[in-house]
């Protein structure tokens, strides 16, 4: 496996795709209502992004149809943007990639649409926290399989369960690069590549209620829990300067 380490200069690259990447996530949350449709919040993101003399990575990435990735309450990831409205006590995953001058960045969001309920909020608040929490305990020289493990035991912590079959990813002059990162282990902790400076990867905790196996809708896209129930997602984009992880992805 061939991590790639960045330089300053193209962490900076990084961090300018990145903020682009924030600043449209908070576009599409600014238009996010009831009534609104999820074309129109793709319609949306897709010009924001051009805008900023960017482009949006996912459309047409593997065949993706859309510019950003709209998961809508049991749709834990890869949601295809449609004509569906959305409605008061929905929750919605927004997942946004871009590429500025050869650069990409990436990042989600979840977040609900008027009054959600208790379970939706303390289901939100786990993925979020998780990430934080793995981002707070990232250090130079632990491996990915500790990190897997972090997140894993946090979200086990909170009652709830790791999506299974997806994960985080390196990120740079692709989309997606080595290495892989789940929010599960099922080998020894002890194996694989350590973390060091220079490195940027996607830490992506995806949650589930009862089951962490997928089912994928027939729009061969759209990621469910065999559960059925409602699912949360959150990613930033990190790299490791100083021997410090640093959000690349925020505003």
């Amino acid at each position: 496996m061939s991590i790639a380490i960045k330089n300053l200069k193209e962490i900076e690259s990084l961090r300018h795709s990145n903020k682009i990447v924030a600043k449209a996530l908070n576009e599409v949350y600014k238009h996010a209502k009831a009534g609104v449709t999820l074309e129109e919040l793709d319609a949306i993101a897709d010009d924001f992004i051009l805008r900023h003399n960017a482009k949006p990575s996912f459309k047409g990435l593997y065949g993706f149809p859309k510019s950003i990735c709209l998961s809508v309450n049991n749709i834990i990831i890869h949601g295809i943007p449609d004509s569906y409205k959305l409605k008061d006590g929905d929750i919605l995953g927004v997942d946004i990639g871009v590429e500025y001058n050869g650069w990409y960045g990436d990042a989600a969001v979840t977040f609900g649409i008027g009054k959600i309920s208790n379970d939706d909020e303390n289901l939100i608040k786990c993925s979020k926290d998780s990430l934080l929490y793995a981002i707070d305990n990232i250090k130079v020289g632990m491996r990915f399989k500790q990190l897997s493990a972090l997140i894993q035991d946090f979200i086990l912590s909170k009652g709830y369960v790791p999506l299974r079959g997806f994960c985080g990813h390196g990120i740079g002059r692709k989309p997606h690069e080595e290495p892989e990162i789940p929010n599960y282990i099922d080998t020894s902790v002890m194996q694989g590549p350590k973390i060091k400076n220079g490195m940027v990867f996607c830490v992506e905790p995806m949650i589930c209620n009862k089951s962490g196996n997928y089912k994928i809708l027939e729009n061969k896209w759209s990621v469910v829990s065999e559960d059925g129930l409602n699912g949360s997602h959150y990613e930033h984009t990190i790299a490791i300067v100083d021997n410090k992880a640093v959000i690349l992805s925020e505003e």
